[in-house]
């Protein structure tokens, strides 16, 4: 087993984490069973006094649980140099059947978390606290997924041995392989490109109809997510040819080597975090019906739809720059 800083900040706050979601599941319980703000009970006050030092735990915990994604990915990919067959972060995710489903539920448990925190964020504004149940409904499925985190990471971390001899990007996203990773990898770079910017017509759209008619909050959620799924495609699928200059390498890992000026960090950066607030706002809307967050929400949601209008704005940004910068030529 390898242990570095960084290995061990990320057990500390999945360890974290895990046991203030734990340890707010059991208030959780409690809040969706007891909870009645029209009722001047001593449980209830109780409840009221202990949803603040709850809720403030928990904004750390998961604002912590959002910074572990980004410091996961960064770590596997300074660990690539450590490893036989290595050439960037798929190569250490490949080394053990834990790398890739640990990352997969830290992309999960990161939007479920920044929806908590919005969420909370909106719950708050309210004088009668009138998303409680909501908030802390969700929080009983956060909690199972960071159980199940926490073991895949010690797991993925416990099975890091250096004489291991892992596989490549190269040797994952190839043609001749059957896998998920092989099939985008295999997609038609023209037909990609248009799906593509489709996508990106597709969420303006979805997006200046929100700001007008909030009633559009599940068709921009739905888009938001659409669209971050075609954007990871399209990186695969042609994207990252375009910045390797190479029609035969789809890693969306060697993004992030120096030796590609960290680009990926400018692509993936703004696009979860658009997908986050894109998500939220969409999800969060339909509570305007609520007499105290009428107010709120209207203001919640312009400006959560603005933020993530802009992160995919700049996603795309990004991606036509790489694209026009780049000497390589696809198609005629």
């Amino acid at each position: 087993m390898l242990m570095t800083p960084a290995i061990v900040a990320l057990h500390g706050i999945a360890l974290s984490v895990t046991g203030t979601v734990l340890l707010a599941s059991g208030f959780a319980g409690r809040i969706l069973r007891y909870w009645d703000i029209n009722s001047g009970s001593e449980l209830q006050l109780r409840l009221e006094r202990r949803t603040y030092l709850i809720s403030t735990l928990l904004g750390f915990a998961l604002g912590a649980e959002l910074l572990s994604l980004l410091l996961f990915v960064q770590t596997t990919e300074s660990l690539s140099s450590q490893f036989v067959g290595a050439m960037c972060a798929t190569g250490v995710l490949n080394i053990n059947a834990f790398g890739f489903p640990t990352l997969l539920l830290k992309m999960t448990v990161f939007f479920l978390a920044a929806i908590w925190l919005l969420l909370n964020r909106v719950d708050n504004q309210g004088r009668d606290y009138p998303l409680v149940r909501v908030k802390y409904g969700l929080l009983l499925v956060i909690a199972p997924l960071t159980v199940l985190e926490l073991i895949t990471q010690t797991g993925y971390f416990l099975g890091l041995e250096p004489e291991v001899i892992t596989s490549c990007c190269g040797s994952l996203f190839s043609s001749e392989r059957r896998s998920v990773a092989a099939e985008l990898a295999g997609l038609p770079p023209k037909p990609t490109l248009i799906g593509f910017y489709s996508a990106a017509g597709l969420i303006l759209a979805a997006g200046l109809g929100f700001l007008r008619r909030l009633g559009w909050g599940p068709l921009f959620t739905a888009g938001s997510l659409l669209v971050f799924g075609i954007a990871i495609i399209a990186i695969i699928g042609f994207l990252s040819l375009y910045v390797y200059e190479n029609p035969n390498h789809h890693c969306p890992f060697c993004l992030l080597k120096a030796g590609y000026d960290f680009v990926g960090y400018a692509l993936y950066l703004p696009l979860f975090a658009a997908t986050a607030f894109g998500t939220s706002a969409g999800i969060i809307a339909p509570f305007r019906q609520i007499a105290s967050l009428q107010a709120v929400i209207s203001g919640e949601v312009h400006r959560l739809t603005v933020l993530a209008l802009a992160g995919f704005g700049l996603f795309y940004g990004v991606a036509t720059w790489l694209i026009l910068r780049s000497h390589l030529i696809l198609w005629g």
